[in-house]
């Protein structure tokens, strides 16, 4: 074990936050009001009273964005988590399905699957990581590995106060991060560099994001509109109606 040294972990975020940036500027440069429309509950817009094409479509789109924007980040931060723990304990990206880092610590291999926060997945999606731990312990230890290996689900943010799941632990949060650096503080550390050049890349992003709802705004209103109003028995047929 070396100790964490935070410039590095700068330096790392410095240089490959852009790639956040990058992707979530081609999600939304890619994206059509289609793929929008298809994948949003027509029936709760209809609920909350949203009349207005440009409230609807709004919404819609951020919704969407939010969805994108977390799961772009979450792998960020699992290159990070990947990289930091690399400095530390020599942890490297796993080859096992499912498992996103391994590395050994206290004489244990640790096999561990990285998520954004706590509340990841469903029961369903629970279940496959669990398996998931199952068969990379099945062939780590045919491969005569002698160390107690451990499962870990870690978690980049938020808290869960019952980290004992049985198969595995689940660790969020200040845990997660000083489990795999051993430092208290790089919880806090990793925030400031995080906006790097945030400023500039957040003011590109906005012109293209006013450019698309305009254009995604006019789209629905000639599609999806009669008279100015909006033809919610179009739209749902449009969303959920047989093919």
């Amino acid at each position: 074990m070396r100790q964490l040294n935070p410039s590095e972990v700068v330096a790392f975020i410095e240089e490959n936050i852009g790639d956040f940036h990058e992707r979530r500027a081609a999600s939304l440069r890619k994206l059509q009001l289609a793929q929008v429309l298809k994948k949003k509950n027509p029936y709760l817009f209809k609920a909350k009273n949203i009349n207005d094409a440009h409230d609807l479509v709004k919404l819609l789109l951020d919704a969407h964005l939010s969805s994108q924007e977390e799961t772009i980040f979450g792998e960020f931060l699992e290159k990070l988590a990947i990289f930091v723990c690399g400095r530390v304990f020599n942890g490297r990206k796993s080859s096992a399905e499912g498992i996103d880092l391994e590395f050994m610590r206290d004489d244990a291999l640790y096999i561990v699957s990285v998520k954004s926060g706590p509340n990841w997945g469903n029961s369903g999606q629970v279940k496959r990581m669990v398996e998931n731990f199952r068969q990379a312990k099945r062939i780590f230890r045919s491969s005569n590995t002698k160390a107690n290996i451990q499962a870990i689900n870690g978690c980049c943010y938020g808290r869960d106060n019952r980290p004992d799941k049985g198969d595995y632990l689940k660790l969020c949060g200040q845990e997660f991060w000083r489990f795999i650096s051993d430092s208290d503080r790089l919880l806090v550390e990793i925030i400031e560099p995080l906006d790097y050049q945030a400023k500039e890349r957040t003011k590109e992003f906005l012109v293209e994001y006013s450019r698309n709802l305009n254009l995604f705004t006019q789209e629905f209103m000639d599609v999806f509109c009669i008279d100015g109003r909006i033809d919610w028995d179009k739209l749902v047929r449009f969303n959920s109606g047989r093919k």
